[in-house]
Order: C-alpha cells, then sequence, then structure tokens
C-alpha cells in the first residue's frame, strides 16, 4: 500500500485529488494539511511515499517546506500557477499538475509514479532539493531551530557563512543552522542586496561599514554587527560593480 498525503490550502483542491486517486488501487490517504507547517510534521509523523503539494500557501509555502525536510518523499507539486509548475518541473518533481485538475493528467502522473523503479524514485528525492528553482528572490528563510520552524527575514541576516554541509544564518537574536548550500542562498537572494564576497561568507550590503585592506589581493569587510568577513579578489570585483566604485 502506497502512503499518501495531500498538502494543499484549499479544501476543495484537497477533496479532488482524493477523488482523482480513489480508482487507482493501492494508495491510502494518511493525512490532508492546509499549510506547509501542518505538512512538515505530518511527513515526519508518517513518512509518506507520495506527497501531493501545493506551491503558493499561506505561512510557509511549498518550497519552503521541502527545505526543512531532510528525508524527502517523492513529489507531484499542483499549482495554479504556469510560472511555479515549470519551476517545479525544474526542481526534479516526479511531476506536475496545473489547476484545475484534469483526471487525463492526474492519471498520467500516478502512472508515471508507479512506473519508476525503486532506484529511480530514490534518485528522483535525493536531487529534488538541489533543483529548486524559485520564481524571483526571496525574502527570508526558513530554518529549523531546536524542533521549531523559524522564518528569518532577509533583512534580519547579518551575514551567511558556510559551514560544512550547512549553513549559518547570523542575526541580531542569533545564528541558526541549515542543512544547505552557500550557492543555494546566493541563487536565492536579491544580489542587489546580498553578495557573496568569499568562497564561504554571503554578506547583505546593507550592513557594510568600510572595507580595509588585508592580505596580499584580499581585504576585510566590516560589517554594523561588529564581524569582520574575508573578501576575495572575485569578491571585491562583486562589491565594486555593485556599488559603483
Amino acid at each position: 500500500m502506497h502512503k499518501v498525503i495531500i498538502i494543499d490550502d484549499e479544501p476543495l483542491a484537497r477533496q479532488l485529488i482524493r477523488a482523482l486517486l480513489q480508482p487507482h488501487a493501492g494508495f491510502e490517504v494518511l493525512a490532508e494539511c492546509a499549510d506547509g507547517f501542518d505538512g512538515f510534521k505530518a511527513i515526519q509523523e508518517h513518512s509518506p511515499d507520495l506527497v501531493f503539494l501545493d506551491v503558493q500557501m499561506p505561512k510557509l509555502n511549498g518550497f519552503e517546506m521541502l527545505e526543512l525536510l531532510e528525508d524527502k518523499p517523492s513529489v507531484i507539486f499542483t499549482t495554479a500557477f504556469d510560472e511555479y509548475a515549470m519551476k517545479a518541473f525544474q526542481a526534479n518533481a516526479i511531476d506536475y499538475l496545473l489547476k484545475p485538475i484534469a483526471k487525463e493528467r492526474f492519471d498520467k502522473a500516478i502512472q508515471k509514479w508507479t512506473g519508476m523503479a525503486a532506484t529511480e524514485q530514490k534518485k528522483n528525492v535525493d536531487t529534488l532539493q538541489a533543483g529548486i528553482v524559485y520564481e524571483g528572490y526571496q525574502h527570508r528563510i526558513v530554518v529549523k531551530d531546536n524542533g521549531l520552524i523559524r522564518i528569518i527575514p532577509a533583512g534580519d541576516i547579518e551575514f551567511v557563512e558556510a559551514n560544512d554541509d550547512y549553513i549559518k544564518i547570523a542575526t541580531k537574536d542569533g545564528s541558526y543552522l541549515k542543512k544547505s548550500t552557500l550557492s543555494q542562498v546566493e541563487q536565492s537572494l536579491n544580489p542587489q542586496h546580498f553578495i557573496r564576497v568569499h568562497r564561504s561568507y554571503i554578506i547583505p550590503v546593507s550592513q557594510l561599514v568600510r572595507i580595509e585592506p588585508y592580505e596580499k589581493e584580499s581585504h576585510l569587510a566590516l560589517l554594523q554587527c561588529g564581524a569582520k568577513i574575508p573578501v576575495s579578489k572575485s569578491g571585491m570585483a562583486k562589491l565594486k560593480a555593485t556599488l559603483g566604485w
């Protein structure tokens, strides 16, 4: 029996997915959730094989919810927006369903998932997070903090530092670890406001106080929070281009 969770803030959309799934034998819907917070908890509790996931939801959207999961299930995105559908497809989702969902399209997505070998499903899940591409730039970063979900506005970030398989996000209220790469964060934040000044650091332009020479062709960026961040040669070039020096 395949375990399924439906995550969508629209009750009618959840009802439709359940109805469309009913003719397919071997599927059991374990939970229905109306937002990413409840979806995250339900996935952790039930360890589903397949999740139908809406993209645009209140509190926590579908992409942000996926970022929090270490063991990701197979995902079929559902969305009312073409741009999100294409981004979901690029994110290596099993499939995406554009609302209003047609029966034939739904059946095709189910057949695609059931037709994949277990090794293919696992490979798809493993590459899902790395392939997520957002529409536009993010205005917040979501992290797990001692079992709680914390939403950090981009304006509260003092700097971001690579930390092995994690990133450390420094804010005035403390530092938080998130399992991600600096490159993923760099791609998600507006490059006019956040600059990768070193292979291990991203800083917000608003935090910059001054830049001092350091060793050889490198520099140190002094931030309002008091941190001294190394700036590489390429990082200095990015700063000059962004600030118009």
